[in-house]
């Protein structure tokens, strides 16, 4: 019973750091990545698709995306997407084929973002501790049903904040990681 709150609870941790992860790829840095416009969808024959499902997304240097949708008709839907997107991008498009410069990040614009990011790990951090909450009180209630012992009880209790520990350690590492990506120039 133990081992499966444990397990529980590392598994949805694992899961908190991969959404800040995916979450830090939106945020963008100097460079140019596909990543970029993963989160940007796009109507197609009625319905909301993502990007990469109607277009090929591609990197022509390092501050320019390249987007070619596979219907000619397309090409305008996909530029309004991506110019109606939080992103703040300035799409031009040349025939089939739509160009996404990326603008230089200004020593202010860097620290808005490195703002933005130490708020988001906060975020996974608040997220990891409300699962170390879940799994300790699932422990109490084991507990006050005379399940496991009071020796049990405190074992489980020391291994679930290991267990945090290390998840917090890691989403430390994420934004260190992102933090000093955000400020090379």
């Amino acid at each position: 019973m133990l081992d499966e709150i444990k397990k529980d609870a590392g598994e949805r941790m694992a899961k908190s750091v991969a959404a800040l992860r995916q979450e830090f790829t939106k945020i963008r840095t100097g460079r140019a990545h596909t990543s970029l416009l993963d989160h940007i969808t796009v109507e197609y024959y009625g319905s909301q698709v993502p990007l990469n499902q109607v277009s090929n997304v591609g990197v022509e240097d390092s501050r320019t995306l390249v987007v070619t949708p596979w219907e000619k008709e397309m090409v305008a839907v996909v530029e309004k997407a991506i110019l109606n997107s939080d992103l703040g991008l300035n799409p031009a498009s040349a025939g089939t084929v739509i160009r996404v410069p990326l603008p230089a990040l200004t020593e202010e614009r860097r620290k808005d973002m490195i703002r933005l990011v130490r708020n988001e790990a906060e975020g996974g951090r608040i997220a990891i501790r409300n699962i170390r909450r879940d799994a300790l009180s699932d422990i109490k209630d084991l507990l006050k049903e005379k399940m496991i012992g009071e020796d049990d009880e405190h074992r489980a209790h020391d291994e679930i904040q290991a267990i945090t520990d290390k998840y917090v350690a890691e989403i430390d590492e994420v934004l260190a990681a992102k933090e000093a990506e955000l400020m090379e120039i």
